[in-house]
Protein backbone atom coordinates (compact mmCIF):
# COMPACT_ATOMS: atom_id res chain seq x y z
CA UNK A 1 0.00 0.00 0.00
CA UNK A 2 1.17 3.51 -0.69
CA UNK A 3 2.35 5.24 2.44
CA UNK A 4 -0.18 8.05 2.19
CA UNK A 5 -3.07 5.59 2.03
CA UNK A 6 -1.96 2.85 4.43
CA UNK A 7 -2.43 5.03 7.50
CA UNK A 8 -5.85 6.19 6.29
CA UNK A 9 -6.91 2.58 5.71
CA UNK A 10 -5.95 1.69 9.27
CA UNK A 11 -7.91 4.69 10.53
CA UNK A 12 -10.97 3.82 8.42
CA UNK A 13 -10.99 0.21 9.61
CA UNK A 14 -10.85 1.44 13.20
CA UNK A 15 -13.77 3.82 12.61
CA UNK A 16 -15.98 1.41 10.67
CA UNK A 17 -15.23 -1.96 12.27
CA UNK A 18 -18.76 -2.18 13.73
CA UNK A 19 -20.37 -1.85 10.28
CA UNK A 20 -19.19 -5.26 9.07
CA UNK A 21 -16.06 -7.11 8.06
CA UNK A 22 -13.98 -4.30 6.55
CA UNK A 23 -11.64 -5.31 3.71
CA UNK A 24 -9.85 -3.53 0.87
CA UNK A 25 -9.18 -4.17 -2.81
CA UNK A 26 -7.45 -2.25 -5.59
CA UNK A 27 -9.82 0.28 -7.15
CA UNK A 28 -9.51 3.48 -9.22
CA UNK A 29 -5.78 3.68 -8.64
CA UNK A 30 -6.37 3.45 -4.88
CA UNK A 31 -8.22 1.08 -2.59
CA UNK A 32 -11.88 0.20 -2.37
CA UNK A 33 -13.25 -0.16 1.14
CA UNK A 34 -15.78 -2.97 1.56
CA UNK A 35 -18.11 -3.99 4.39
CA UNK A 36 -18.97 -7.70 4.17
CA UNK A 37 -18.10 -7.61 0.46
CA UNK A 38 -20.06 -4.45 -0.41
CA UNK A 39 -17.94 -1.51 -1.54
CA UNK A 40 -18.96 1.73 0.15
CA UNK A 41 -15.88 3.94 -0.06
CA UNK A 42 -12.56 4.52 -1.80
CA UNK A 43 -9.24 5.61 -0.34
CA UNK A 44 -6.91 7.30 -2.82
CA UNK A 45 -3.75 9.31 -2.11
CA UNK A 46 -4.57 9.29 1.59
CA UNK A 47 -8.13 10.60 1.23
CA UNK A 48 -11.44 8.86 1.91
CA UNK A 49 -14.41 9.16 -0.44
CA UNK A 50 -17.85 7.75 0.42
CA UNK A 51 -19.91 6.10 -2.30
CA UNK A 52 -23.15 7.87 -3.27
CA UNK A 53 -26.39 6.59 -4.80
CA UNK A 54 -29.23 8.62 -6.31
CA UNK A 55 -30.94 8.88 -2.93
CA UNK A 56 -27.78 9.62 -0.94
CA UNK A 57 -26.08 12.11 -3.24
CA UNK A 58 -28.20 15.11 -2.09
CA UNK A 59 -27.19 14.39 1.52
CA UNK A 60 -23.51 14.51 0.65
CA UNK A 61 -23.90 17.64 -1.45
CA UNK A 62 -25.86 19.42 1.28
CA UNK A 63 -22.85 18.94 3.54
CA UNK A 64 -20.60 20.59 0.97
CA UNK A 65 -18.81 17.33 0.12
CA UNK A 66 -17.19 17.34 -3.33
CA UNK A 67 -16.84 14.58 -5.92
CA UNK A 68 -13.77 12.47 -6.38
CA UNK A 69 -12.10 13.08 -9.75
CA UNK A 70 -10.29 10.07 -11.19
CA UNK A 71 -7.83 10.46 -14.05
CA UNK A 72 -8.09 7.64 -16.58
CA UNK A 73 -5.42 7.80 -19.29
CA UNK A 74 -5.11 11.50 -18.64
CA UNK A 75 -8.86 12.15 -18.90
CA UNK A 76 -10.53 13.42 -15.69
CA UNK A 77 -13.68 11.48 -14.72
CA UNK A 78 -16.05 12.71 -12.01
CA UNK A 79 -16.97 9.80 -9.75
CA UNK A 80 -19.98 9.29 -7.49
CA UNK A 81 -17.71 9.22 -4.46
CA UNK A 82 -17.56 12.18 -2.09
CA UNK A 83 -14.57 13.50 -0.19
CA UNK A 84 -14.44 13.23 3.60
CA UNK A 85 -12.61 16.31 4.87
CA UNK A 86 -10.79 16.65 8.19
CA UNK A 87 -13.77 18.35 9.84
CA UNK A 88 -15.91 15.29 9.16
CA UNK A 89 -13.12 12.96 10.31
CA UNK A 90 -13.18 14.75 13.66
CA UNK A 91 -16.94 14.10 13.99
CA UNK A 92 -16.64 10.34 14.29
CA UNK A 93 -20.31 9.68 15.03
CA UNK A 94 -21.45 11.66 11.99
CA UNK A 95 -18.90 10.00 9.72
CA UNK A 96 -19.84 6.49 10.85
CA UNK A 97 -23.51 7.36 10.31
CA UNK A 98 -22.84 8.52 6.76
CA UNK A 99 -20.75 5.42 6.08
CA UNK A 100 -23.60 3.23 7.32
CA UNK A 101 -25.98 5.01 4.95
CA UNK A 102 -23.52 4.44 2.10
CA UNK A 103 -23.35 0.72 2.93
CA UNK A 104 -27.12 0.39 3.25
CA UNK A 105 -27.77 2.17 -0.05
CA UNK A 106 -25.05 0.20 -1.85
CA UNK A 107 -26.65 -3.04 -0.67
CA UNK A 108 -30.07 -1.86 -1.76
CA UNK A 109 -28.75 -0.83 -5.18
CA UNK A 110 -26.97 -4.17 -5.57
CA UNK A 111 -30.14 -6.09 -4.68
CA UNK A 112 -32.19 -4.17 -7.25
CA UNK A 113 -29.53 -4.81 -9.89
CA UNK A 114 -29.40 -8.51 -9.02
CA UNK A 115 -33.19 -8.82 -9.04
CA UNK A 116 -33.41 -7.15 -12.44
CA UNK A 117 -30.44 -8.78 -14.13
CA UNK A 118 -30.26 -12.12 -12.36
CA UNK A 119 -33.66 -13.44 -13.40
CA UNK A 120 -33.29 -16.42 -15.71
CA UNK A 121 -36.23 -15.40 -17.87
CA UNK A 122 -34.31 -12.31 -19.01
CA UNK A 123 -32.08 -14.64 -21.06
CA UNK A 124 -32.86 -15.84 -24.61
CA UNK A 125 -34.91 -19.07 -24.79
CA UNK A 126 -35.87 -19.06 -21.08
CA UNK A 127 -39.61 -18.68 -20.58
CA UNK A 128 -41.37 -18.80 -17.23
CA UNK A 129 -41.91 -22.57 -17.43
CA UNK A 130 -38.24 -23.32 -18.05
CA UNK A 131 -37.29 -20.85 -15.34
CA UNK A 132 -39.46 -22.74 -12.86
CA UNK A 133 -37.92 -26.06 -13.86
CA UNK A 134 -34.45 -24.59 -13.43
CA UNK A 135 -35.46 -23.33 -9.99
CA UNK A 136 -36.59 -26.83 -9.01
CA UNK A 137 -33.22 -28.12 -10.23
CA UNK A 138 -31.46 -25.70 -7.86
CA UNK A 139 -30.49 -23.18 -10.54
CA UNK A 140 -31.97 -19.92 -9.30
CA UNK A 141 -30.36 -17.15 -11.33
CA UNK A 142 -28.13 -16.30 -14.28
CA UNK A 143 -25.01 -16.81 -12.21
CA UNK A 144 -26.05 -20.36 -11.24
CA UNK A 145 -26.78 -21.23 -14.87
CA UNK A 146 -23.42 -19.96 -16.11
CA UNK A 147 -21.61 -21.63 -13.24
CA UNK A 148 -23.15 -25.03 -14.05
CA UNK A 149 -23.02 -24.67 -17.83
CA UNK A 150 -25.56 -26.00 -20.31
CA UNK A 151 -24.75 -29.71 -19.92
CA UNK A 152 -24.74 -29.96 -16.14
CA UNK A 153 -27.81 -27.71 -15.93
CA UNK A 154 -29.58 -30.03 -18.38
CA UNK A 155 -28.66 -33.09 -16.29
CA UNK A 156 -29.95 -31.41 -13.14
CA UNK A 157 -33.21 -30.63 -14.93
CA UNK A 158 -33.45 -34.28 -16.01
CA UNK A 159 -33.60 -35.23 -12.35
CA UNK A 160 -36.80 -33.20 -12.10
CA UNK A 161 -38.38 -34.07 -15.45
CA UNK A 162 -37.26 -37.06 -17.53
CA UNK A 163 -38.76 -36.22 -20.93
CA UNK A 164 -36.52 -33.29 -21.83
CA UNK A 165 -35.25 -33.31 -25.41
CA UNK A 166 -32.39 -31.83 -27.36
CA UNK A 167 -34.13 -28.51 -27.80
CA UNK A 168 -33.94 -27.85 -24.05
CA UNK A 169 -30.18 -28.40 -24.09
CA UNK A 170 -29.75 -26.15 -27.12
CA UNK A 171 -31.91 -23.52 -25.43
CA UNK A 172 -29.68 -23.61 -22.36
CA UNK A 173 -26.54 -23.31 -24.47
CA UNK A 174 -28.06 -20.41 -26.37
CA UNK A 175 -29.21 -18.69 -23.18
CA UNK A 176 -25.69 -18.74 -21.79
CA UNK A 177 -24.05 -17.62 -25.05
CA UNK A 178 -26.74 -15.07 -25.97
CA UNK A 179 -28.31 -16.83 -28.97
CA UNK A 180 -31.81 -17.97 -29.85
CA UNK A 181 -31.73 -21.76 -29.93
CA UNK A 182 -32.51 -21.73 -33.68
CA UNK A 183 -29.55 -19.45 -34.40
CA UNK A 184 -26.77 -21.24 -32.53
CA UNK A 185 -23.38 -21.26 -34.26
CA UNK A 186 -22.98 -24.57 -36.08
CA UNK A 187 -19.95 -25.62 -34.02
CA UNK A 188 -21.83 -25.11 -30.75
CA UNK A 189 -24.93 -26.88 -32.07
CA UNK A 190 -22.87 -29.87 -33.23
CA UNK A 191 -20.97 -30.13 -29.95
CA UNK A 192 -24.14 -30.03 -27.85
CA UNK A 193 -25.98 -32.42 -30.17
CA UNK A 194 -23.15 -34.97 -30.06
CA UNK A 195 -22.98 -34.75 -26.28
CA UNK A 196 -26.76 -35.16 -26.04
CA UNK A 197 -26.72 -38.30 -28.21
CA UNK A 198 -23.84 -39.87 -26.26
CA UNK A 199 -25.44 -39.06 -22.92
CA UNK A 200 -28.88 -40.35 -23.88
CA UNK A 201 -27.27 -43.55 -25.16
CA UNK A 202 -25.44 -44.07 -21.88
CA UNK A 203 -28.57 -43.44 -19.83
CA UNK A 204 -30.71 -45.76 -21.93
CA UNK A 205 -28.21 -48.66 -21.83
CA UNK A 206 -27.29 -48.35 -18.18
CA UNK A 207 -23.49 -48.24 -18.73
CA UNK A 208 -23.09 -45.33 -16.34
CA UNK A 209 -23.67 -44.26 -12.76
CA UNK A 210 -26.93 -42.54 -13.68
CA UNK A 211 -27.82 -38.87 -13.99
CA UNK A 212 -26.50 -38.08 -10.52
CA UNK A 213 -23.14 -39.64 -11.38
CA UNK A 214 -22.94 -37.73 -14.65
CA UNK A 215 -23.60 -34.47 -12.83
CA UNK A 216 -20.67 -35.16 -10.51
CA UNK A 217 -18.43 -35.97 -13.47
CA UNK A 218 -16.56 -33.50 -15.69
CA UNK A 219 -18.76 -30.65 -16.96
Amino acid sequence: MKGTSSGRIVQAKAYFYALGGITTRSQFGGYGLLADGVMFAVIAEGELYLRATDSLEPTFRSRGMVNMVYSKRGVPITMRYYWVDETLWRDRRELVGLAWQAIREARRELKVKTDNQGRLKTLPNIDINMERLLWRAGIHNVYDLRLNGAKRSYLRMLQQQRNLGLRVLLSLGGAIAGYHHAALPSEMRSELTNWFERTMSLLSHGHNPGVRGLIKGPG
